[in-house]
């Protein structure tokens, strides 16, 4: 029997909703169990696959599980890295939650599954039943693509799409919801009605989320770099000591951020409003400058944004540019500037305050890569963020959340905040294995808090750091840490590449290139090789380099590497948390 559920378009509020729901869900779990119990075997079993590089799509999956198992299924969540594309093909029952990483892109553990679906000799998917979800972020070119893709090869294949994908922007959680309830019942349509499965109660879900934050206070603000540095990096410490909250290393901390009041004034001023008039905002009334400052993206201009500017501006270059689809040269004309930058360079135009409100996105958290260990640090959270200050445009720009922590927030000063687990990026479970971790400037974070928490565990593995910056004097973060982590044996071996220290800049991929013989070794002893930083050159170069030792060292050829490195990635031993 089939779980009754309420459709999503059904006359009730979101508290309505969710009673009925857990009466319906209770009723149906007593009259399972009154009905007797029935083998798993003769349940249903529906595949929820998920591809993330963050957690979201992960979180996501375990959503659309609980709601599986509460219609008489048996969902099997899998990451997409865990299964192959002959376990695909004999799957008949499928849903799939992915996001889209960069500018397009696969998220990390989804790569080579889709690679074999991509290929021109896949099999056939005619016996797979199919809806997919996908979350992305609609400033982004690419919106969804990854879950646009696979919703067209899977169709292409043979299989039959059960539910219309859904395509999530930021704010995923009502559309996910939304895909859940019509999909699942989809789904248990038919399927065996006396079966008994896990009724293992759920985890519940943390009180404090990304729709209700945890208030914060921040504890320390200190500049890690030197003042003549020609970058800005700070250490903050946050406490989140009676939020009932825990985290791992690996995992982020999402912080909600509040734009700056001088830029408020400044787009108020440029658009001809008063920011004391009262505007409704999500239901309620609040003036446009508290609208601004707390609820909306006023940094970077939406697509919407962009697209009135140029048909109230009438500018050439701009219609020409968004009428040319060229994404590139509409990057390089956007570079530097900001929403204000583009209603400066117009001053003619002005609108009204609910004409501008209407073409701006939420306000969102900010993710960062927590630099501390839980389990050594339960009450408090270590972050390690670059400041985002520079000049364009003849005006000093700041990035939104990294100046708001450096500048606007103090002592008395509530940080919302909420915890994005990362269960791929974690310290190996096996205390004896090596881990080799490449993290220059903040991508140190992570390898920071996996240190601190190797030292906890007083684990045997051996830790080795490739780190780099600008200059050793000025960009050294954590160097006295570091160190004694050295001397204390915790750190193995310490890596550094300081790319402005000669006339031939050196990087951290040439210092792994130069030790490739031994990175190889670690590799083959079993090693876990960890990237954290930024994804679209840094990474890259890492990658490239590391397929290179391995083909080098291993004596493999170009093709035998790759296989090699697509097992590291299968086995979970080469993970990578890049922005």
């Amino acid at each position: 029997m089939k779980a009754p559920y309420i459709p999503y378009n059904a006359p009730y509020s979101d508290n309505q909703r969710a009673w009925l729901s857990g009466f319906f869900a209770g009723m149906h779990s007593h009259m399972l169990q009154s009905a007797g119990s029935v083998n798993q075997a003769d349940a249903r079993k529906l595949n929820i696959l998920y591809g993330s590089q963050t957690g979201n799509s992960e979180s996501v999956a375990e959503d659309v599980a609980a709601a599986a198992k509460s219609h008489g299924l048996v969902p099997l969540v899998k990451s997409m890295d865990e299964i192959d594309i002959a376990q695909l093909a004999q799957m008949e029952y499928v849903l799939i939650v992915t996001s889209t990483y960069g500018e397009g892109e696969m998220p990390d553990n989804a790569q080579i599954l889709w690679e074999d679906v991509s290929a021109d000799d896949a099999p056939s998917m005619e016996q797979i039943k199919y809806s997919v979800l996908a979350l992305g972020d609609t400033s982004y070119d690419q919106f969804c693509q990854a879950g646009i893709e696979w919703d067209r090869r899977l169709e292409a294949l043979g299989a039959n799409r059960l539910f219309e994908r859904i395509d999530c922007d930021v704010d995923f959680e009502e559309p996910a919801e939304s895909w859940i309830s019509e999909v699942v019942p989809l789904m248990a349509e038919g399927a065996a009605t006396t079966a008994i499965i896990d009724t293992e109660a759920q985890p519940a879900k943390p009180t404090y989320n990304r729709k209700n934050p945890f208030p914060a206070k921040l504890l320390v603000n200190r500049l890690l770099t030197s003042p003549d540095s020609s970058k800005e990096t700070r250490h903050y410490e946050i406490s989140i000591e009676g939020s009932g909250l825990s985290y791992e290393a690996g995992d982020a901390l999402c912080v909600l951020p509040t734009n700056c009041p001088e830029l408020v004034a400044d787009i108020i001023e440029a658009i001809g409003c008063n920011g004391d008039e009262d505007e409704p905002v999500n239901g309620e009334l609040m003036t446009l400058s508290e609208a601004l400052r707390t609820h909306f993206e006023i940094k970077l201009p939406s697509k919407e944004l962009l697209e009135e500017i140029a048909r109230r501006s009438g500018d050439q270059e701009l219609n020409a540019l968004l009428e040319s689809g060229d994404k590139d040269k509409l990057s390089d004309y956007l570079w530097g500037r900001d929403t204000l930058d583009l209603l400066l360079q117009f001053p003619d135009m002005e609108f009204s305050a609910a004409e501008f409100l209407a073409l701006l996105k939420p306000l969102q958290h900010r993710a960062y890569s927590i630099s501390s260990s839980g389990n050594m640090h339960p009450d408090n959270v270590h972050l390690t963020v670059a400041s985002v200050r520079y000049h364009s445009h003849d005006r000093d720009h700041k990035g939104v959340c990294s100046t708001y922590l450096a500048d606007l927030v103090d002592e008395e000063t509530e940080v919302k905040v909420f915890f994005q687990p990362n269960k791929i990026f974690r310290v190996p479970d096996n205390d004896d294995v090596p881990m080799i971790m490449v993290g220059p400037g903040t991508g140190v974070a992570p390898f920071r808090a996996f240190l601190q928490e190797r030292e906890l565990r007083q684990a045997k593995g051996k830790n080795w750091l490739f780190f780099g910056d600008r200059n050793a004097a000025t960009d050294f973060i954590y160097r006295e840490e570091l160190e004694a982590m050295q001397e204390k044996g915790v750190l193995s071996r310490l890596d550094l590449a300081f790319s402005r220290d000669q006339a031939e800049k050196i990087y951290v991929q040439d210092k792994m290139r130069e030790n490739g013989a031994e990175l190889f070794a670690w590799l083959e002893q079993g090693g876990y090789f960890f990237v954290c930083g930024d994804a679209y050159r840094m990474a890259k170069d890492v990658d490239k380099a590391l397929h290179d030792i391995i083909a080098e060292h291993g004596k493999l050829s170009e093709a035998e590497a790759a296989d090699y490195v697509n097992q590291l990635k299968k086995d979970k031993r080469y993970v990578r948390d890049v922005y």
